[in-house]
């Protein structure tokens, strides 16, 4: 086995494994990356509900409550709000996604799928939980959910939902008196979710994986042929020629010129002694022929 074939394939396994070793590393931060990117989106839209929330209940409630007992308007009620609101956002970012999941809801449209009342019952379970996050398939790809609990925490919510005879008649008549009742003080009765697409970021994370990797591979060609010219003209060339002097300086043959001593560093080192070896058998030979 040559000293240029010996010395590629120590070069390609060191390849091989840093290439390896990179494609991990660099996959894992792109894709953790792309997955904190989805999560800080899905936090703003969370954030974008909270808001609407707590400004129907600070500013559009006060003026709307003296008329809620000849006529119920769910633009009273936060979650409806949010919902509606974030509702005019699916229009223009369809993928995008808000519910506020409750397990038995007034609103038809609010009750829980089987995969939200499993978070519901989490938060049930995990008083202290805060918040849920996860991915799920959905028809249109990979989302990434964001859940926070919806909790009773104060009195004024229960006229609407403790008992269908405290319940204001305007909203009975909207909604009947079968559904959203029995909700009790600090009860968990639902989850809010904002489901996000990853497609996007998880495509252009693949896209800067490979565009990363071929030029990773890009790279070690250049090394490849550069180690390859400079081992060549710098070692391999030297000694074969000092290689081919010596088998042919075992035969007798003096003609052969001696090598050039420039440098100090091991093939002129090896050249020097080369050179002082013919030198010295030549005087040998000689001695012995007089």
């Amino acid at each position: 086995m040559g000293l240029r074939l010996k010395f590629n394939l120590v070069l390609l396994v060191v390849f091989l494994a840093g290439f390896g070793v990179a494609g991990y590393i660099s996959h894992d931060l792109l894709f953790r990356h792309a997955r904190e990117q989805v999560l800080a989106e899905a936090r703003l839209v969370m954030e974008a509900a909270l808001a609407i929330r707590g400004y129907t209940v600070a500013q559009v409630r006060p003026h709307l409550d003296p008329i809620m007992h000849e006529q119920f308007l769910p633009q009273t009620v936060p979650a409806y709000a949010a919902t509606e609101t974030l509702a005019e956002l699916r229009k223009k970012y369809p993928n995008y996604n808000y519910k506020e999941a409750t397990l038995n809801p007034t609103n038809p449209r609010d009750r829980a799928s089987d995969w939200e009342v499993d978070l519901v019952q989490n938060f049930r379970n995990r008083p202290d939980s805060k918040e849920i996050t996860g991915q799920r398939d959905t028809p249109t790809g990979r989302s990434l959910y964001v859940a926070h609990p919806i909790r009773i925490e104060t009195a004024a919510c229960l006229p609407c939902h403790s008992t269908p005879g405290v319940a204001p008649p305007s909203m009975i008549k909207v909604y009947g008196n079968a559904n959203g009742f029995g909700w009790k003080l600090n009860e968990v009765v639902g989850a809010q979710v904002v489901s996000v697409p990853m497609s996007v970021p998880l495509e252009n994370a693949n896209q800067a994986f490979r565009t990363f990797m071929v030029s990773l591979a890009g790279v070690f060609g250049a090394v490849f042929v550069v180690l390859n010219l400079m081992l060549s003209s710098l070692i391999i060339g030297p000694v074969s020629r000092m290689s081919a002097a010596a088998d042919k300086i075992s035969t007798g043959d003096f003609d052969q010129p001696e090598f050039p001593e420039e440098g100090k560093d091991e093939v002129a080192v090896l050249a020097n002694a080369f050179n002082r070896m013919r030198r010295s058998l030549e005087k040998a030979m000689q001695m012995i022929d007089s």
